[in-house]
């Protein structure tokens, strides 16, 4: 087949897409826009831009070289925003070190990365100094000291963060090189097996950054993200790049607010004080938020929220609509960069009842552009768009990772058939809304029926005394599976298990859902096992509960 290729004049130039590129619109539009740290710190992206140049040369000194994967272990700061570029524009690879992991898994995912520079903040020291004769690799450690005191330890620091930034130069020429250069690694937080290494590109990072921007500005009203908004990250620096969020809000040249360690009051606090509009959580964090004190003195009327890493539950999506909160919920995972879907209202939303709103705003949402969603059976064969029949999602996008790292058998395990597999298992309904249902691995198979425990913990959260809920499968000798939901209830709440799950028997005796959905064990506890993100951690759940359920199902 030919190809009619246009010959470009010699000194064209390709505009390869590079993360340095990201930073044009805010240096010449809103040079004097202001980066806030805990509402101590303030610089602009003026100050930024040299804070970058002045990183990276002191990295250099340190032995960086185009290919050098340097790490980072601190809270959700400027320092990590000037880390998000300063490394990857200088050809290194930025590794967001997951800091709730175990050390002994911490220890793993920088040695698996082959990082030779571990930036630290002082409040990690206690792990870095358990593992430190374990990593393979390091050769320099750098400090983040924000006390000034210099804190006690063992470790050979080669320099401290600020100090290192004094001493270097304010300019510096970050090179053109390959877009399909490695940007950054991270690692999965699944609750099997040890971390996955998860690798993306600069030209992945900014097609993601482009259409992700597109997708959030694209609304008619509502569910938007703009040039006007002040945005504070609420979901980890270290984990999928805060969403690909600060490559957003930098590239929009937006006012953004970086809140340290997440403690709630801080954190309503600065909402309140710096005028935050836009964030984005898992819904145990925003549940979290919800009950803190602070959060019940102030206007949240003006704050739109994004809730990934899980479902949105119905009960939650009311508790922050009464409160004034724009929440929605968006989709996504670490492979994926990681956005596919946001649950954005479509024109003419305005004249839905509450229960319709709410449910649109829970759904998985709409693909974003560019992406490419599938709804397969077990052959591999698209279902119909009927919001009814389920299958595995499968997925292409310019932006996902292309494999694990040094894991050819995973990697070809995800792309099997050339789609990548979510593993999750959803609809679509006739008017292009996603809905997950479950993970492939927390599905439950009632009396020969798929139930969906995303579905029934929606309705549980709908109860006024519950406060946090969980659906697990336990085995059934004569259903196969039974739902079983783990409940902890609101403060003061005189909520019985009975009371739950007539709850839920409602509903299917309304004929919302099967008969084999009502929870035949309702558990009254304390609190809910989560993953290091946040997420409800049901492999463990099942693990703590399954033996004594399984009993009093059988006896």
């Amino acid at each position: 087949m030919n190809h009619d290729m246009f010959e470009p004049a010699q000194s064209a130039y390709a505009y390869p897409l590079l993360i340095k590129q990201l930073m044009h619109t805010a240096l010449s539009h809103a040079p004097d826009q202001e980066i806030a740290y805990r509402g101590e710190t303030r610089l602009t992206y003026r100050a930024m831009q040299e804070r970058i140049a002045r990183l990276a040369n002191g990295l250099t000194r340190h032995g960086a070289v185009m290919g050098s994967t340097v790490a980072v272990m601190d809270w959700d700061s400027h320092r990590y925003l000037e880390c998000y570029f300063a490394i990857p524009m200088m050809g290194a690879v930025l590794q967001t070190v997951n800091v709730r992991l175990s050390p002994a898994e911490i220890a793993y995912t920088i040695n698996h990365a082959g990082a030779q520079i571990l930036l630290v903040h002082s409040d990690f020291l206690p792990v870095v100094e358990s593992i430190r004769d374990q990593l393979e690799s390091v050769r320099a450690f750098i400090l983040i000291d924000e006390d000034s005191e210099g804190s006690a330890h063992t470790t050979p620091f080669a320099d401290e963060y600020e100090r290192m930034l004094a001493a270097s130069e304010s300019t510096c020429d970050f090179p053109d090189f390959d877009e399909n250069t490695r940007a950054t690694t991270f690692y999965t937080t699944g609750t099997t097996g040890l971390p996955k290494g998860v690798c993306f590109s600069h030209r992945q990072l900014v097609l993601h950054t482009i259409t992700g921007m597109a997708a959030l500005a694209s609304p008619a009203s509502g569910q938007r993200f703009h040039r006007g908004d002040v945005y504070m990250p609420i979901t980890p620096m270290f984990h999928v790049h805060a969403w690909g969020m600060p490559y957003i809000a930098t590239m929009l040249g937006v006012k953004q607010v970086y809140p340290g360690r997440y403690v709630p009051e801080r954190l309503m606090n600065l909402v309140r004080d710096e005028g935050v509009t836009f964030s984005h959580c898992v819904g145990t964090i925003l549940h979290m938020l919800l009950n803190c004190e602070d959060a019940k003195r102030i206007d949240l009327s003006k704050w739109k929220i994004v809730i990934g890493g899980g479902a949105l539950p119905h009960g939650l999506a009311r508790a922050a609509l009464e409160r004034g909160i724009d929440i929605f919920a968006g989709y996504g995972m670490s492979e994926t960069c990681p956005l596919l879907s946001l649950a954005q209202l479509k024109p003419g939303s305005e004249s839905l009842d509450i229960d319709e709103e709410v449910r649109l705003r829970c759904k998985t949402g709409l693909p974003i552009p560019l992406v490419d969603l599938r709804i397969v059976n077990e052959e591999g064969s698209d279902v119909a768009h009927d919001g009814h029949a389920s299958g595995e999602i499968v997925v292409r996008a310019p932006w996902l990772t292309q494999g694990y790292l040094k894991d050819e058998a995973a990697s070809a395990q995800l792309w099997d058939g050339g789609y990548l597999h979510t593993q999750d298992i959803g609809n679509i309904d006739p008017d292009g809304y996603l809905q997950i249902t479950d993970r492939i691995k927390d599905v439950i198979k009632s009396g020969g029926e798929w139930v969906s425990s995303l579905e029934i913990e929606s309705l549980i959260s709908l109860h006024p005394g519950v406060s946090e809920v969980a659906v697990i499968g336990i085995k059934d000798e004569k259903w196969g599976e039974r739902p079983v939901a783990l409940v902890v209830l609101k403060a003061q709440s005189n909520v019985s298990e009975d009371d739950i799950r007539h709850h839920v028997l409602a509903f299917s005796e309304a004929g919302k859902i099967s008969k084999y959905a009502v929870p035949q064990i309702v558990k009254i506890v304390d609190w809910l096992d989560k993953t290091s993100v946040g997420k409800l951690n049901k492999k463990r759940l099942r693990e703590q509960f399954a033996s004594s359920l399984e009993r009093n199902t059988t006896a």
